[in-house]
């Protein structure tokens, strides 16, 4: 994943070049993308270290100053650096730097990879290097296939130690004061990958680490090279498709004469038009057993024409049976079971430009452009984002996409303040509601079946964001091992929101308004049919949204003449829409008011209740919010209740506020729903998470899916996160781990065809009693608004008659 600063992006252009150049080589980095001041994007190459030192001015003062700035404290010797550079005196103002930071040795050499910062694409070729050398004959290393190579994020003190000492912006307050000051080490741990290896030849799985020790040589810039740590086999499992067996299983099925003659039979012999989709088995009895390596592949067929997306699955092949072993990639069953008739060609299926409602697209639409003349309000340093007071890190998996970590607000005199480690989606699914052949299979576990990350876009193909837009590349090991590149592939821009808040003043006809703003870090990736962009909104309010924007093609099935389905919707002739649902999972790692290291969470759910009729509620109109501790896990498993009210806080049980009350932030639900399904419905046996929307667990590194790291054709029932909790550990003050389920029906309409506009569904974290009053206070006027008041526009004199005032 490529960092921010070289795709600094305004509108979508590709070639802006990184607003700061790397300075004081083999010393410190400056990652810093443009900032919202534009005298920053002309910082000389020149500047000082000292310039770059002013954030450890915690740290205590070495023994020795030069003369020249005794008696100064760390931001007098910056200004004074500063303003001999601005004089062509650079060289002594380096030398003073270097001199005051040489008693700190981890700063003689910077580190060049963050512990979180996702795996490089060198480190991603070194790891698996590292694998196939280690295959123990040339036979295994041939049939070594690579499924996932991600990193090994350490423990929570190594990336506290990262980020005080090692790291700008140099934190050293998030470590506890010991006596005679801190004890840093020279160096951090080496980082490490985890590969998940499926050997084609044994139908076997195994998982590596692998450590990635950096190299530094001055003549070739730098290498990595890796030492296997441990590996070990995975038994009675599968993991995750490919697209490369994907493409595979579509060829051996357009080859295998009996498909051939089947399609032939239905008016098809051209094998161009044909569309074979391999969807994972999932487990429905022993057939299905990990034993084997199956797909169960959905049929469609394009139209000729020469629309250049001809829309495929409006034409969905029914009743032909294939399985696929994908292993050996071979058709193992085949059965043309009925033959329906293919839907005649939709004429409004198709949805590219040109080709819609008749080919007249609108022409009234003028442009819309969104300007930042001087530059974005945020700053990207590598992965680091800092906007508005807030700062996290970006990071990103083949399995979860976008992952937010260290999220944390700068709170004025109370510094800096965690609100959570780790942030991300970590499973999807999405059931279907017909009971009929091949639809009652369709259960896909987006995440852990094919991977969010890697099915994700280079926005290159289309931009999704407007303004100044960061991007940052991803990059993965494809199935044989080489790694690929998607390019910008994590969008993080501002967008303007509305009204932050407003009041007006009836008695003087005065008033204060204010616009939101927000920070947006989002991905889109497409499987198969769908699209899904996933979201995470920060606002200058203190709350922080996730949002999941569902769309692309239904997944379609085929009618008979005259056929009516009740478990779905009729949206063309011989077409219809079945019923299904999208359930999301949030994994949320909090660390509300928590320096690392300290385990001082706990959760309480509130719901409102109304008061009981008598002497208390005489007027039958008093409700209040009651409040219950959530003490041990099988308490926690919690569903949403819209009729109470329902939300949940996580709270900070030895921080208060200046009314004594305890710091926390709390879970809004947005719309939900859960599984339509009675209790027996195969797909519940690995999705058992979906029982409930909300699950809380105390940290634990090894506890990362809901339904296990590899739910692909999973016999075992409730692996994950249902069987976790029956450990019933103790919530009431530690590390807190939310499982937010959150999902949406999907009755399709007419209008969701050809294309689906967007469904948006989503939760938000809110402050509830964090401040001590509201953060967006501060916010200033936007700038047409100071413009008009300068200008006296605005200016009302005051009313003397407040009667007339209200009218």
């Amino acid at each position: 994943m490529a960092t921010a600063t070289e795709k600094a992006t305004p509108c979508c252009i590709d070639d802006a070049k990184p607003a700061l150049a790397r300075q004081a080589s083999n010393v410190l980095q400056d990652w810093s993308a443009a900032g919202s001041d534009p005298s920053q994007d002309q910082i000389s190459k020149r500047a000082t270290v000292a310039t770059l030192m002013h954030s450890v001015d915690s740290l205590p003062q070495p023994a020795a100053n030069p003369t020249a700035t005794k008696g100064l404290n760390l931001d007098q010797r910056n200004k004074k650096a500063k303003a001999r550079e601005r004089k062509g005196n650079v060289d002594n103002s380096l030398s003073e730097g270097i001199h005051f930071f040489m008693w700190i040795p981890i700063m003689l050499r910077a580190q060049t990879s963050h512990p979180l910062d996702p795996l490089s694409a060198a480190e991603i070729s070194v790891a698996v290097a590292t694998v196939r050398a280690a295959g123990s004959t040339p036979e295994v290393r041939d049939s070594m296939r690579f499924v996932e190579v991600v990193l090994v994020e350490p423990d929570k003190h190594v990336v506290a130690l990262a980020d005080a000492y090692f790291f700008p912006p140099f934190q050293p307050s998030l470590l506890p004061r010991t006596k005679g000051g801190p004890v840093i080490p020279s160096k951090l741990p080496p980082r490490q990958a985890r590969l998940v290896v499926y050997n084609k030849g044994s139908n076997e799985t195994s998982t590596w680490i692998v450590e990635l020790s950096e190299v530094h040589a001055a003549t070739r810039g730098g290498h990595h090279r890796g030492k296997a740590i441990s590996s070990k086999v995975v038994a009675d499992v599968q993991p995750p498709m490919d697209a490369v067996e994907y493409a595979e299983c579509e060829a051996v099925v357009k080859d295998f004469p009996p498909f051939r003659e089947a399609m032939k039979k239905r008016g098809i012999e051209d094998m161009d038009l044909v569309m074979v989709d391999p969807w994972c088995v999932g487990y429905h009895s022993d057939a299905d057993a990990p034993s084997r390596r199956l797909a169960k592949p959905l049929i469609f067929c394009r139209t000729e024409s020469d629309c250049p997306m001809e829309n495929g699955y409006a034409r969905p092949v029914e009743g032909i049976y294939v399985l696929v072993d994908m292993q050996n990639m071979v058709v193992v069953e085949f059965e043309d079971r009925k033959l329906v008739p293919l839907p005649p060609a939709d004429p409004l299926r198709n949805y590219t430009a040109g080709e819609t409602r008749g080919g007249v697209d609108r022409s009234d639409v003028k442009p819309l452009q969104i300007i930042q003349p001087e530059g974005p309000s945020f700053r990207v340093n590598g992965y680091f984002v800092e906007w508005q007071k807030w700062n996290f890190r970006i990071g990103f998996t083949p399995r979860e996409g976008l992952v937010i970590y260290s999220v944390a607000y700068i709170d004025g005199s109370r510094g800096r303040r965690s609100v959570a480690h780790r942030l991300s989606f970590v499973e999807m699914v999405v059931p279907y509601g017909d009971p009929n052949d091949p639809h009652y299979r369709k259960n896909a576990f987006d995440a852990g079946e094919d991977g969010l990350g890697k099915n994700a876009h280079s926005l290159k193909k289309g931009c999704d964001c407007l303004g100044y837009i960061k991007y940052f590349d991803a990059h993965f090991t494809n199935f044989t091992g080489g790694v690929e590149t998607i390019e910008n592939c994590v969008c993080l821009h501002e967008e303007d929101h509305g009204l932050l808040w407003k009041h007006q003043d009836w008695r003087t006809g005065l008033a204060e308004v204010r616009r939101s703003r927000r920070l947006t870090v989002s991905f889109v990736c497409t499987v198969a049919n769908y699209e899904y962009g996933f979201y995470w909104h920060f606002y200058q309010d203190g709350k922080i949204e996730a949002e999941v924007k569902l769309t692309g093609i239904l997944s379609l099935g085929a009618l008979q003449p005259g056929e009516i389905r009740k478990y779905g919707t009729t949206i063309a002739p011989g077409l219809y829409a079945p019923v299904h649902q999208h359930f999301f999972v949030a994994r949320m790692d909090m660390a509300v008011d928590c320096k690392p290291g300290e385990t001082f969470n706990q959760v309480v759910e509130v719901n409102v209740k109304v008061e009981e009729p008598g002497k208390n509620n005489v007027h039958n109109n008093a409700f209040y919010a009651e409040e219950k501790l959530l003490r041990s896990e099988l308490q926690a498993m919690r569903d949403c209740n819209p009729l109470s009210a329902r939300h949940w806080i996580i709270r900070n049980t030895r921080t208060v506020n200046r009314t004594g009350q305890l710091t926390g932030y709390k879970l809004v639900p947005g719309s939900n729903c859960l599984p339509l399904a009675g209790p027996e419905a195969k797909f519940l046996r690995r999705a058992a998470f979906l029982k409930h929307n909300l699950w809380v667990t105390p940290y634990a590194h090894d506890e990362m899916y809901p339904g296990g790291e590899f739910p692909n054709q999973n016999p075992r029932v409730g692996e994950g996160l249902a069987t976790w909790v029956n450990q019933n550990r103790s919530l009431e003050e530690t590390d807190i781990v939310l499982w937010y389920v959150f999902g949406v029906t999907h009755i399709p309409r007419l209008e969701d065809w050809p294309v689906m506009p967007v469904e948006r569904i989503g939760f938000m974290l809110a402050p509830h009693g964090f401040f001590n009053c509201s953060p967006a206070v501060d916010v200033p006027p936007s700038t047409c608004d100071l413009d008009l008041k300068d200008n006296g526009a605005t200016t009302a004199k005051p009313i003397q008659n407040g009667i007339l005032a209200k009218l």
